[in-house]
Parts: structure tokens; C-alpha cells; sequence
């Protein structure tokens, strides 16, 4: 156990003594232990490496060596956080040289111990190559990294996710500690607010405009809370930063806590994120340990302690005043506001509420200056934004880009291009948000990704997730999905959202079974503004966005489907047909001796037929046809 800090001259002593020991590791292998690789099997390349270097007497360092005064050279092995590029895991990152190594197998570690950490030479089949064929052995120049720029992610995939003393020896606690002994609370929200830092949740609201509102009230007891809950599907960059850098989000609470003057914390996160919950655990026991953390600060006088809630996965609880309902025990239910938050919040006294990200934007602010923030990113959208590229892209991943970068740069540049088909639309925002189509007048693929752009479009950041489509994608199905997943997580306490995405998710079900009539889309309208006027909480009002995108920007596909009963992707089972083109059958009978219902009928050597009325659309025919001559029509 490490000794307690009790001043700044002993963090800054602390600070030299843990970076020359970090300094001491002539190399360093860096293992991505996001939850993506860890699935992949990243856990046995560290185990493997880790024997291998006990095998043949390299000395290894699994966390600084401290009491090492004299700092004899090693090679420090560490599992990091997310290193972001998981359409490659499992990652193996090399320090000093910046190597990246992707889709690392167990079997790899024999070349990667011998090659690179013994003779310093690159694994040349491990790097990553583009599709031209072109090797980028180092991290840094690989397009999908190139264009980045991390501020909430700096220190995913560099240091040990849970190692105090690395995050320290990199500068963590810096800001705490300038916070502390060098501002006021003023100070502090001054400068977040002159940074123009606004909530990365989805909502954007200014956050330094929140602090000041809690610091305001008189209530000596206040609460930070830090919302993980993350519940948009294909959304992981809240969990990736709590895995891979806690105690960046553990700082940026305790900044919250001295400008606001409140002085305990809780971080609610899904019970679904047992890694990240391992890794706070970890983060908020060594921040105890060492005096940062809990009763009289490095000296200072000030106390701050924080807990972990861990909610059961409930969509609605990543809306504030159901997710501070959940924390004191309660059915994770919104209420009616005002009273807001920052007044009676968590335990009914003043609240300072915000997501992860947007904490893990607080010690760069503080340490670096608003002035320094703003110069990321277009006027009152100041920074960057962490997002999950996920769908049909080709480089999936956790990304983060400053803001007002486009569509375009994301999806081609750093994504790599779209996979399997040409692009036809991306879902930003999450359920709550909306469809972005590309068409000859509204080229939504240059459309500026922050705040003010995409609302006028109506669709909204959300918490990031961003779900690219190819023109294989049926928008109406799209609608049906996020709509029955809403529903499924509606909260239940309000008519408009509890009934009202009921009716919707029957009606785009008729569509895509082929009962849609032309009545249909217009009561989804009608059924879309109501609920979107009248639900109780934000998360109710966004819940008809992907089917009021849809209608806007891809309503000929709806029209398809009631009128000409058919979907022009081909993906609504319910309108298609099979048919076979009598050109291409040469009558081998496979298919006919493949279906399970017998609906197809024909001689040997002859065209044969399709009977619809028994054919149960499995696509057997289809897949297997040697000759192609099964199609959907």
C-alpha cells in the first residue's frame, strides 16, 4: 500500500517518483483490455506474454515499481483501456515506438516477444494494412486514427486502466490539485463556462451554467452524479472511458464537487458494465488510499467521497430525474419539472448531473484553459465528441473528432467507407434520434456533426452512437426496430408514451407484414407530434424521432410498402416473392429437394416453379441455387 498524500509537495514528489518509474520500462506492451477485446481473447495474450517473459527471465513489470529507487530497466505489460479500432481487435500497442498490432491471437505472442520487444523489429503480418494494401505500422498514422483528435479518450490504450500511479505520473490529479489550492469555486465554473463545455448526455446543456445554478443554492447538502447508465443500442463510449481511464472520471467529479461545494458523489452505472464497475471499484479504493480521494484531500481541508450505484439496465434511467429515482431506491420513474435537478435532485437537495464524457472533459479545461478548449471545434460548440461507429462501415469503433467535423470525414475518412452496399442513411442519436438520408438537394453526408447542426435537421448527438446504413437497409423496418425498443423501455407513467408508442410500433408493424394503408402513415404522424408534445419526459418527446426522420426523408419507402405492398430493400420477408428466372434454371432440382414446404415444383432439366401461396420465404431456394436463378422480386 502506497503512503497517504497529505500536501501538494508530496503529489508533486509522488508525481517525479512515478514517472521515473514509468520511465524505467525501456518498453511497454499495452493489451487492450476494452470489454470488445477482452471477448476477443485479449486476456490470454497478456496471460500467455506474462509466462513467456517469466520463462526466459525478462524482468516484467505488471504496476510501477515505486520502492524501486533504482530503477533497473524492464518491460512493463499492462492492460489498458480501449484502444478504439475494435473492427481489429484484440489491439497490441508497443511503447516507445507506437507499433499497433491487430487481430492479435495467443499464437502471436512467440514473434511479438521475440521480434519486437527483444530485437526491436515490427511483426509485419500484424499491422494494420488498408484495402489498398498499404502497412501503417504505427498507431498514429493509420487513417482511422490520423483524424482523431482525443481529449476525453487521451489516456484510453496508453497507460494501465488500473494503475493510480500511472495516471498520475501522466499528470492526473493535476487539475484537483490546482482546484484545490489555486481557485475559488467561481473560479472553477467561470472557466468551464467560458469553455463553452456543453453536456456530452444528448441534451447539450451548458454544464458550467448548471454548476453555477448549484453552487447558487443555499443547502449545505448537495450531490455530483455521474450518469453511465448508456442505454442506446450499439452506444459503448461512456463504458470504454469508465473502463479505460476511471480515474478521469473520478477527477472530473471531484472538480464538481469543490466548484459546487458539495461533497459526496455517485456514478450510476448499468449492472450490464461489470468491467467498469471492476475498474472504478479499483480507481475509487486507490483514490482513498492515497489522500485523493474521501476526507481532507491532500491536505486541504475539503472532503469528497464517491459511490457506485449500479442500475438493472432500464432505458429510462438515463434520463436524470429517473436515474436519481433509481439511486435512492425507488422505480426508476421521471417526474414532473419543475423543480429541476440543480434544486432538488438526488435525495431531493441540489444536484450537479452530468454523463461521463463530459467529466472527462473537465481536468483538460482546468488544466489546459477554456481559451486552449475553444479553439476545438465551431462557436458554441466548443471541443470534441466521442462516437461509436458501428453498422455497415467498414472500420467500426469508438472514435472521438472535434466538433463540427462532417458525416463525410467520419464515415469515409476515418470509417473506412461503407461496407456492403452504397451509403443510404445513419442513425445519430440513438433511439432518440433520427435518420440522415442522402439526396440531390440535402447532401447530408457534409452535414457538420455538433449540436446546432443537427438539430435544425431534427435529429440530436445524443450520447453518440452512430449507426451507418447501406442501400440493403429497409427505413421502415429501421423505424420498427428503434420503435419496439422504445416501447419495450417505455417507463410506463405516461399515457403519450406508454399507449402512444404502442399504437406506433403496431402500425409500422402492419406496414412491414403488408396491412399498411395510406391511413397509416398519417396516423403515425398524428401519433408522432402528439407524443412528441405531450410525454412527460425528453426521453418520451424523442421517442417517435427515427419514425418522424423517416416519413421526412424516406417516405417513398413507406409508400411502397402500403401501396405497391413491397420493399424496395427487399427486407420486409412478409413482401417479398420468390421467383425463378426460366433463363438461368437448368432444372437440377436442388432447390425444389431444399424446400421445406414443397411450394416449388418442375421436371429434371426443365424451369421450375415457385407456388407463393406455400412458400414460407426462408430463402433456402436462394442460398442454395448453384446457378443464381432465384431471386427476390
Amino acid at each position: 500500500m502506497l503512503d497517504r498524500i497529505n500536501s501538494r509537495e508530496a503529489l508533486a514528489v509522488k508525481r517525479e517518483e512515478f514517472a521515473k518509474a514509468l520511465n524505467a520500462q525501456s518498453k511497454q506492451i499495452l493489451i487492450c483490455g476494452g470489454t470488445g477485446c477482452v471477448a476477443g481473447g485479449s486476456l490470454k495474450i497478456y496471460d500467455r506474454l506474462k509466462e513467456m517473459m517469466d520463462e526466459r527471465g525478462i524482468k516484467c513489470t505488471i504496476v510501477l515499481d515505486v520502492h524501486d529507487h533504482d530503477h533497473e530497466e524492464s518491460v512493463g505489460l499492462k492492460k489498458s483501456g480501449c484502444h478504439g479500432f475494435c473492427e481489429m481487435g484484440p489491439l497490441l500497442r508497443i511503447e516507445p515506438m507506437g507499433w499497433l498490432y491487430t487481430k492479435v491471437k495467443v499464437e502471436d505472442c512467440e514473434d511479438i516477444l521475440e521480434q519486437s520487444i527483444l530485437n526491436n523489429e515490427v511483426v509485419d503480418r500484424l499491422v494494420y494494412r488498408d484495402q489498398n494494401g498499404t502497412a501503417y505500422p504505427k498507431q498514429e498514422e493509420i487513417p482511422f486514427y490520423k483524424q482523431q483528435t482525443r481529449v476525453a479518450l487521451e489516456h484510453c490504450g496508453h497507460i494501465n486502466a488500473e494503475s493510480i500511479e500511472e495516471y498520475i505520473a501522466v499528470g492526473g490529479y493535476a487539475a484537483v490539485e490546482k482546484c484545490l489550492f489555486d481557485m475559488t469555486s467561481e473560479d472553477i465554473v467561470k472557466e468551464i463556462s467560458e469553455a463553452g463545455l456543453r453536456g456530452r448526455g444528448g441534451g447539450g446543456f451548458p454544464a458550467g451554467t448548471k454548476w453555477s445554478q448549484v453552487l447558487r443554492q443555499k443547502d449545505p447538502e448537495k450531490y455530483v452524479v455521474c450518469n453511465g447508465d448508456e442505454g442506446d443500442p450499439g452506444a459503448f463510449m461512456d463504458r470504454s472511458m469508465m473502463e479505460g481511464d476511471p480515474h478521469r472520471v473520478l477527477e472530473g467529479m471531484i472538480i464538481a464537487g469543490i466548484a459546487t461545494k458539495a461533497h459526496t458523489g455517485y456514478i450510476y452505472v448499468r449492472a450490464e458494465y461489470p468491467l467498469a464497475v471492476e475498474r472504478l471499484t479499483i480507481a475509487i479504493r486507490q483514490a482513498k488510499e492515497l489522500g485523493l480521494l474521501g476526507e481532507n484531500i491532500l491536505g486541504s481541508g475539503f472532503d469528497f467521497d464517491i459511490k457506485i450505484s449500479q442500475g438493472a439496465g432500464a432505458f429510462v434511467c438515463g434520463e436524470g430525474s429517473a436515474l436519481t429515482a433509481s439511486i435512492e431506491g425507488n422505480r426508476g420513474m421521471p417526474r414532473v419539472k419543475p423543480p429541476r435537478t440543480v434544486e432538488h435532485g438526488l435525495f431531493n437537495k441540489p444536484t450537479v448531473l452530468n454523463n461521463v464524457e463530459t467529466f472527462c472533459n473537465v481536468a483538460p479545461i482546468i488544466n489546459k484553459g477554456s481559451a486552449w478548449y475553444k479553439t476545438i471545434g465551431p462557436d458554441n460548440n466548443h471541443g470534441t465528441k466521442a462516437f461509436a461507429l458501428t453498422g455497415n462501415v467498414n472500420n467500426t469503433g469508438l472514435i472521438e473528432v472535434p466538433m463540427g467535423t462532417t458525416l463525410r470525414e467520419v464515415i469515409f475518412d476515418i470509417g473506412g467507407g461503407v461496407k456492403g452496399g452504397d451509403f443510404k442513411a445513419v442513425q445519430i442519436g440513438g433511439p432518440s434520434g433520427g435518420c440522415l438520408c442522402i439526396s440531390p438537394t440535402e447532401n447530408h453526408l457534409d452535414m457538420k456533426l455538433d449540436f446546432d447542426s443537427l438539430k435544425k435537421v431534427g435529429a440530436m448527438i445524443g450520447s453518440g452512437g452512430l449507426v451507418v446504413m447501406n442501400d440493403k437497409s429497409c427505413m421502415v423496418e429501421v423505424a420498427r426496430f428503434f420503435m419496439n425498443f422504445t416501447q419495450n423501455e417505455s417507463c410506463g407513467k405516461c399515457v403519450p408514451c406508454r399507449e402512444g408508442t404502442k399504437r406506433m410500433l403496431e402500425l409500422l408493424t402492419d406496414i412491414v407484414e403488408g396491412r399498411g394503408t395510406m391511413q397509416h402513415i398519417e396516423l403515425l404522424e398524428e401519433l408522432a407530434s402528439t407524443i412528441s408534445e405531450t410525454a412527460l419526459c425528453g426521453l418520451g418527446k424523442s421517442a417517435p424521432s427515427p419514425v418522424s426522420s423517416t416519413l421526412k426523408y424516406f417516405r417513398d419507402e413507406y409508400i411502397a410498402h402500403v401501396v405497391d405492398k413491397k420493399c424496395p430493400a427487399n427486407q420486409c420477408k412478409a413482401l417479398v416473392s420468390m421467383q425463378i428466372d426460366p433463363e438461368l434454371c437448368k432444372g437440377c432440382t436442388k432447390c425444389a429437394r431444399m424446400c421445406p414446404v414443397g411450394a416449388i415444383t418442375g421436371t429434371v432439366k426443365q424451369p421450375h416453379k415457385i407456388d407463393m401461396e406455400k412458400c414460407i420465404k426462408c430463402r433456402a431456394c436462394i442460398d442454395g441455387c448453384p446457378f443464381g436463378a432465384v431471386k427476390e422480386v
